[in-house]
């Protein structure tokens, strides 16, 4: 294969917009479908080619990336484009899917004779967007020169994890590094509520922890969301109780309880019930009032 490869990009929320993008930029020929067209149109402009349909996104394609909700809507997407798919394309697969809806993904890839690569990624709109997302993958040897160029262009660094992507390793890893996340994103939201409520400054509580072990960058960027009351999602509170769902799940399965995980997505579930769904993860601090 060549460097600059034919990519289609199914699913351009937030994420695979702007990985879409940064592989446009870089010379790939991206063709791009979503389930809610105009924001796969949006991406012409760009120099991507605006499919109707998954299959005719995916046709000719040397990597297809997934980029979608969760398991379910991945699987109906790689349903559609299976007339389009060609036997020994890559199919990218970075939607946070959740560890039981690997299998079937991967068993769908089998069947289309596709080289699955289970490949979730690390990073928000900010590091998307610069194309510095860190990228978890667990897949066959022989994919990884060829995806070269494909990582290169939308993140900053790949960890792989194995030959093997229907283990779901890198999907493992990726719902433990969510959970501390999601645990940062509700534990600030919690203390500038309760700071709210004692009728404390938040900058104070910022200054007090500054510098210090409590103190972290992530900290300082979601309170900073809560307190210039701009909601502009770079997470949203929608994918973010989704995720939290899964990681509840997952641990489980595994007869791992995880309180502050299950407390994570019933905040982030009264905050999509508030009307703040589309709104950034940090808009759980909302779920701390009523109303």
């Amino acid at each position: 294969m060549a460097d600059q490869l034919v990519v289609a990009v199914l699913g351009t929320g937030i994420m695979g917009t702007a990985m879409a993008r940064n592989l446009c930029r870089t010379g790939h020929d991206v063709r791009v479908w979503n389930r809610t067209p105009a924001k796969a149109e949006a991406l012409v402009s760009d120099g991507a080619r605006f499919a109707t349909t998954p299959a005719e996104a995916v046709t000719g394609a040397d990597v297809v990336i997934t980029m979608l909700y969760d398991g379910p809507a991945t699987l109906e997407a790689m349903t559609a484009a299976g007339p389009g798919l060609r036997p020994g394309a890559i199919w990218l697969q970075s939607t946070t899917a959740g560890v039981e809806a690997i299998s079937p993904l991967a068993d769908l890839a089998r069947q289309q004779g596709l080289v699955f690569v289970d490949a979730p990624v690390l990073g928000t709109r900010g590091p998307a967007e610069s194309g510095q997302l860190l990228v978890l993958a667990a897949g066959p040897e022989e994919a990884r020169g060829p995806l070269a160029s494909v990582l290169d262009a939308v993140g900053s660094r790949t960890v792989w994890l194995g030959e093997d992507g229907s283990t779901a390793a890198a999907t493992r890893l990726k719902l433990v590094c969510n959970s501390w996340a999601l645990a940062l994103t509700s534990g600030t939201a919690e203390a500038l509520a309760l700071a709210k409520g004692l009728g404390v400054d938040p900058r104070h509580f910022l200054d007090a922890v500054s510098g210090g072990g409590l103190d972290c960058g992530y900290l300082h960027a979601k309170a900073k969301v809560i307190m210039d009351d701009d909601y502009e999602p770079s997470f949203t509170v929608t994918t973010a109780a989704k995720d939290a769902r899964l990681i509840v799940e997952a641990g489980a399965a595994e007869g791992v309880r995880l309180d502050l995980a299950e407390a994570s997505a019933e905040r982030f579930r009264r905050a999509e019930e508030q009307g703040h769904g589309e709104d950034d993860m940090a808009a759980s601090y909302f779920a701390s009032f009523k109303g």
